[in-house]
């Protein structure tokens, strides 16, 4: 059950939300001490000795999505929305460590050469798209945007001729699915840079637990294939080429360890792309098997926003109707300040 009160263990001295939004090194051995003596005064048990498996799945929580100066900050409606969302899910971490089971953490994860990036790209006028360009199936077949043939160059094993046909299955691929057009970001989540790095209080929220309650974290890395978007942990947006090759395929590991707990919990960012997604794949598997299943998903719905770039472009909607039909199908909406019991 989960009841609708402001109580459970207290937030540890350490915790400060005035930094949420910053970079900074956590200091793990003094932590660990700390959460050492945080499990002895509140007799906090080992997650083995959990009756009921809680998993909190975390999307994205990295400095590229949730700190305002980095590459792809999700600002929400309120203009600060990933720091504001972080404040709330570190508390209930804290608040609710002893009933944590397990956390898993995803990790976007890019090089420069992706196909949803400027460089993979250009026109007629030999630029590249600006970060926020939409790319569709007659901007390809017109020619507005082509494949940058110096692109194929550094894909192992892929012509440009081969690249260009599939660019344009790409399109249509995500037009048949009634997916978004495939949008050209910014560098960011980029393999061995800060940005890709988890924030620094979620991350030491995450440790805390780690420690406290003798849990791993486990680390899902996502969106390094080239030649697909992969906003959901669980697969890519698109699986095959044109000829029919398997290019990706779903994470099938990760579907079958998320579906052996008894409650499992979402949060990050963002609502309206990669926390969407993720739960749209999760209940097409739940449907697939059991729709009661469905009831034992909660979104932390104050824990994740949509993204908001202003003037350009207001997911807002999209991603409150995408929770609209999860809440349809049987997951439950919550909110932060949320009690496990």
């Amino acid at each position: 059950m989960i009841t609708e009160i402001f109580n459970g263990l207290p937030i540890p001295p350490h915790f400060n939300s005035p930094r949420v939004g910053e970079v900074w090194r956590v200091p793990y051995q003094i932590r660990v001490q700390e959460a050492k003596q945080w499990a002895k005064q509140y007799e906090i048990q080992p997650a083995s000795q959990d009756q009921l498996k809680t998993c909190l799945i975390l999307i994205d929580l990295q400095n590229t999505f949730c700190i305002p100066e980095f590459e792809l900050f999700v600002r929400g409606k309120s203009g600060n929305g990933a720091v504001e969302d972080n404040i709330r899910l570190c508390e209930f971490i804290y608040r609710n460590l002893g009933k944590i089971t397990e956390i898993i953490a995803t990790m976007d994860t890019h090089r420069a050469f992706q196909i949803f990036h400027p460089i993979f790209w250009i026109n007629q006028q030999g630029e590249h798209p600006t970060p926020a360009t939409l790319i569709s199936v007659e901007d390809i077949q017109n020619q507005v945007w082509k494949v940058n043939p110096e692109v194929a160059n550094n894909i192992s094993g892929i012509d440009v001729q081969f690249l260009e046909q599939y660019a344009l299955h790409y399109a249509q691929s995500l037009a048949q699915k009634n997916q978004y057009l495939l949008t050209i970001w910014p560098y960011h989540s980029m393999l061995g840079g800060i940005g890709h790095s988890l924030v620094s209080a979620v991350e030491e929220a995450l440790f805390f637990h780690s420690i406290a309650r003798c849990s791993q974290v486990q680390f899902e890395m996502k969106g390094n294939h080239p030649l697909t978007e992969n906003y959901s942990v669980l697969q890519p947006e698109v699986l095959e080429d044109f000829q029919g090759g398997l290019i990706a395929k779903p994470n099938q590991e990760l579907i079958e360890n998320i579906l052996k707990f008894d409650r499992i919990l979402i949060a990050g960012q963002a609502k309206s792309h990669c926390v969407a997604w993720t739960i749209d794949h999760l209940l097409t598997e739940i449907q697939a098997r059991d729709i009661h299943l469905a009831q034992k998903v909660y979104l932390l719905e104050d824990c994740t926003s949509p993204v908001v770039i202003p003037g350009i472009v207001d997911y807002t909607e999209q991603a409150n109707t995408a929770f609209e039909r999860f809440a349809a199908a049987g997951m439950q909406i919550i909110q932060s300040l949320s009690l496990l019991d």
